[in-house]
């Protein structure tokens, strides 16, 4: 897999006129948000790739000695004492001089780019990040299996789990529950810190479980996603402890309906910001538009968020296997709040869900 991917980067950045590229991935960097490991599946904390036009060369530490020699594959490995950075001193072959190579500005320090300077004091470094932007958007029949699957197993450690809903339960417990049914599924880890805000919490997007107890009339908001090599899922339901009243069904109602209006415009061809206006006007035209904030979705693949985008902003168009999230929301400070969010695969002529869990309005 590494050698098709670093072949067809090559070609991005021929285009660019740069002789080649350098990743760094470091201890104090997430390992879920690593483009080394798209490119070279490569899944430990540290490393440094080193494309050039004819080779290319990973360094690591000794602690993944055996690892990055059995994950990676067509790439020379280097193991090194100490930083691979300092390292790279001991390779000026690696970096002729004037030799232009791109850098990932996105995940590059200061302090990493001065010492890139300081060793290969003859290379050239080049913001380069057109080149890395659509990496991993359109997914290989293998990537599809490992996200299918990561699906499956969130829908059905959500299904597991409503079995601890109830008033007095805390938000962390079920987060704690819920990650370990994902593990026990087959998950590597979390796809992301997960996500369970009940109450006037549940107005809260990104409400990271709390130490807050579940109350009788709650929204509870599980957003949450599993990890098979690599590869994550990104589910949201929102569910009521108790009995719903008739306004949380209303708000519920508007919310399945923008995210249906949304997944029915998904196809190959259509723009990110189409889809984000078919579900946005459901919510709009009900007189709740203010209480949507954010974009209707975004790309899933090896980390969370890539793209494309779904989104007012959006200039990115579908393409057949791109893996999007649509979930649209209501949020009402002080009240509460819905979000509703399937992965959903492009098709050519439309697109399939890929979550089974229900979306009815459960009432627990």
């Amino acid at each position: 897999m590494s050698v098709k991917r670093i072949r067809e980067l090559r070609k991005k950045l021929q285009a660019e006129n740069l002789d080649g590229l350098i990743l760094i991935h470091s201890d104090w960097m997430d390992s879920r948000f690593s483009l080394l490991r798209y490119i070279t599946g490569f899944s430990g904390s540290t490393g440094l790739l080193v494309i050039g036009p004819k080779r290319a060369d990973f360094f690591t530490d000794s602690r993944y000695t055996d690892q990055a020699r059995k994950q990676i594959k067509g790439v020379k490995v280097h193991i090194v004492k100490g930083s691979a950075l300092d390292a790279l001193k001991d390779f000026q072959q690696l970096a002729p001089k004037n030799c232009r190579f791109g850098i990932d500005s996105a995940h590059l320090t200061v302090q990493e780019l001065g010492k890139l300077r300081h060793v290969w004091s003859q290379a050239i470094f080049v913001k380069t990040d057109s080149a890395l932007s659509d990496l991993g958007w359109v997914k290989e029949k293998e990537e599809l299996q490992h996200i299918r699957k990561a699906v499956e197993i969130s829908d059905t450690a959500f299904s597991r789990v409503l079995q601890l809903v109830k008033p007095g339960v805390k938000e962390r417990d079920i987060a704690a529950e819920l990650e370990y049914q994902m593990i026990m599924l087959g998950s590597e880890k979390p796809a992301f810190e997960t996500i369970i805000a009940s109450g006037y919490r549940s107005a809260l997007p990104h409400g990271v479980a709390s130490a807050k107890k579940l109350k009788k009339g709650d929204f509870v908001t599980f957003d949450f996603g599993a990890t098979v090599n690599g590869y994550v899922s990104d589910i949201t339901r929102t569910i009521v402890v108790g009995k719903a009243t008739a306004r949380q069904k209303k708000i519920y109602n508007i919310v399945l309906r923008a995210q249906l209006a949304g997944i029915k415009k998904v196809k190959a061809g259509t723009s990110g910001k189409a889809v984000d206006d078919a579900a946005r006007k459901v919510i709009t035209r009900s007189g709740y538009g203010k209480y949507f904030g954010h974009g209707t979705g975004h790309g899933i693949g090896y980390f969370v968020h890539i793209g494309p985008r779904l989104s007012p902003l959006s200039d990115d168009i579908l393409k057949p296997n791109h893996v999007v999230t649509v979930e649209p929301g209501i949020y009402i400070s002080g009240w509460g709040g819905v979000r509703i969010e399937d992965d959903v695969l492009v098709t050519r002529t439309g697109c399939k869900v890929l979550n089974k869990a229900t979306k009815k309005l459960l009432e627990i």
